[in-house]
């Protein structure tokens, strides 16, 4: 971009099967920066779909400089093509958004806004979801879960669309463990934050790509990632387990000498030895998932591969 202004918004938007949208995106997008500024970047980081996403890119980037487009070299997922765009934007304000123009590209004047009364990220709090019931049931679930076994308030009406100062873009980039929930990570940051409720719009096409076997896998590691809750939970499950056992051995040593009725027999135990031995590899289950991450992190792997973009990723 040595011929072009700096950009002061650039726009970070992870693709994934979107051809058909792109080009009513670019629009959209271009018609609502050029109202704040001449001076932007919109960074495309198509995320291995399948489909023909990554030539529409390559055509927009030839018709428009302010475009950029990185591919991936296979899927990695949303959340690390974000992770890219953030890592090779320039914006003094980055703004995250969806592909699906289910985030409204006009709303990005009014982040833009708020965020120059004083703060260093906006988000897009979505008013009446568009989203069919089984997709919003879904995620209400995941964010209230989330909420509480990671032990930070998220608010479930909030997406990924948001604007972020340069400060916490660079904070951002510093954050590099391999399990990504970009809202999570961001939220951690704790940098003064405000929210505006915007107008959340149907799906262009397509069908949502999380399904709820994929929303339960982000749930389980964003969790892992962010607490030990599960581990604490199940230490005081433990301890209640065993506190109730105790009793009732207790009990029933108790009531055999006051009236000497027989102490029950081996099906009673048998029962009790197959359910505590259930919460032990329940237990162990759990501890082996945290020292498998604890592992995928001492690897050390670069969070995403690149196969190529459409700019000298090395000069710019």
């Amino acid at each position: 971009m040595s011929n072009l202004s700096p950009p002061l918004i650039s726009v970070i938007v992870p693709v994934y099967k979107a051809e058909n949208c792109l080009d009513e995106l670019y629009q959209r997008l271009k018609a609502a920066l050029e109202t704040i500024s001449p001076a932007f970047e919109i960074i495309l980081v198509e995320d291995c779909g399948g489909d023909a996403s990554w030539q529409v890119i390559e055509r927009l980037t030839t018709a428009d400089a302010r475009v950029r487009g990185i591919q991936f070299s296979r899927n990695f997922g949303q959340h690390y093509g974000i992770t890219a765009g953030l890592d090779f934007c320039q914006g003094d304000w980055a703004v995250v958004m969806d592909c699906d123009l289910q985030d409204r590209p006009e709303e990005i004047p009014r982040l833009y806004a708020k965020a120059l009364e004083g703060y260093d990220i906006v988000l897009a709090r979505r008013g009446e979801r568009q989203d069919r019931w089984l997709k919003r049931t879904t995620s209400g679930a995941f964010y209230r879960m989330f909420s509480y076994l990671a032990d930070i308030e998220y608010d479930g009406e909030v997406g990924n669309f948001r604007i972020m100062s340069r400060q916490v873009v660079n904070s951002f980039q510093q954050m590099r463990e391999q399990l990504r929930f970009f809202g999570g990570l961001v939220q951690w940051l704790g940098f003064p934050t405000a929210s505006i409720t915007v107008e959340h719009a149907e799906r262009h096409e397509g069908q949502s790509s999380y399904t709820f076997a994929k929303l339960w896998k982000l749930a389980s590691e964003t969790i892992i990632a962010y607490s030990d809750k599960p581990l604490r939970i199940g230490v005081r499950f433990g301890f209640g387990m065993a506190a109730l056992a105790f009793g009732y051995g207790l009990y029933i040593l108790g009531h055999a000498l006051i009236y000497g009725s027989p102490i029950p027999g081996w099906n009673s135990l048998i029962v009790s030895l197959y359910f505590i031995g259930g919460i032990i590899i329940a237990m162990l289950g759990i501890i082996g998932i945290y020292l498998g991450k604890a592992f995928d992190e001492s690897k050390k792997r670069p969070l995403y591969i690149v196969r190529r973009t459409t700019f000298d990723a090395h000069t710019d």
